[in-house]
């Protein structure tokens, strides 16, 4: 069977990605801080998918588009921050490497092992953020992220010590710590963008529940949402706490009973019929579901209408 000529290319290593690039050999096998890296689309075909077998932290200077606040826009020329973990597919059309990154850090996530970061580094949701969700920054923000990137780098080129790795991985911490309070500082600056999204989220839970072949196509998943509303679902999750602090399935979740309230308060429907309808396959599921909710069984409430 003849291959896939469009199948992702896979760099399983550090070497493999330093090699495509036409970059020398990394000083250490498990992480690397390139400084002026080429373009993915230099080298390569700027449609074609890759997949990474590391971490890869990358500031690029120049980022299309500006963030809506107010009745303006605001300004984030100074670049920004792109986050990708091991497997994930990159590339595409729309290829986050368009423009020459200043810094771009490989991390194995071997490196990590033995340290708290190898298990807490999964708790960060922007590693899963798609590229057209990249952290902008501001100019006092990027001098900032600049400034860890320099020590980094020259920790990585002095002279390897007991505490190198200590001193690296700290500085990866601290990197990761700023990423996560700009990002909650872009929910907050995108808030005209965001409740423009949250107004367009309740109408496409409005019209999922109003169509009648909920039974057919089951609760609404974070991942549909996150499609139709061209965001990914770690995204749109974590924007959505910052901006009300429930993410997408506690969204989910309070217009299914919603509308569960309605039914049972204005309908002779029974509740598998209620259930059914918004999509659950089990009845059992809904009521577990509801009561969690309201404390109250779906027969409890209704009967407290009567």
């Amino acid at each position: 069977m003849r291959k896939d000529e469009r199948s992702p290319i896979r760099f399983e290593t550090l070497s493999d990605a330093h090699r495509a690039f036409g970059m020398p050999q990394p000083k250490h096998p498990l992480i690397s801080l390139l400084h002026g890296a080429p373009s993915w689309s230099d080298v390569h075909d700027p449609t074609h998918q890759h997949v990474l077998g590391f971490y890869k932290m990358s500031y690029k200077p120049r980022l299309g588009g500006k963030l809506k606040y107010g009745q303006g826009y605001y300004d984030f020329d100074e670049g920004g921050l792109l986050f990708a973990a091991p497997g994930q597919v990159m590339g595409a059309a729309d290829n986050e490497d368009v423009v020459c990154s200043e810094y771009t850090l490989l991390v194995h996530p071997d490196f990590f092992l033995g340290y708290p970061l190898a298990k807490k580094i999964g708790q960060y949701g922007f590693f899963s953020y798609a590229t057209n969700e990249t952290l902008h920054l501001s100019e006092q923000e990027k001098a900032t992220i600049m400034a860890v990137f320099r020590i980094m780098e020259e920790e990585l080129n002095g002279r390897i010590d007991d505490f190198s790795q200590d001193v690296v991985i700290s500085q990866i911490e601290l990197l990761l710590s700023y990423a996560n309070r700009f990002y909650k500082r872009q929910f907050i600056t995108r808030k005209v963008v965001s409740h423009d999204l949250l107004q367009r989220l309740e109408t496409l839970l409005t019209d999922y529940f109003s169509q009648e072949d909920s039974l057919d196509k089951g609760i609404p998943t974070v991942q549909y949402l996150a499609g139709q509303l061209h965001l990914s679902p770690s995204y749109l999750s974590d924007m959505l706490r910052a901006l009300t602090g429930q993410n997408a399935q506690q969204h989910i979740h309070d217009k299914l009973i919603e509308r569960a309230k309605e039914q049972l308060s204005t309908t002779t429907l029974s509740v598998s019929e209620i259930a059914y309808g918004l999509g659950f396959e089990h009845p059992q599921s809904f009521s577990k579901l509801f009561k969690t909710k309201t404390t109250l069984s779906p027969l409890e409430f209704r009967r407290s209408f009567n």
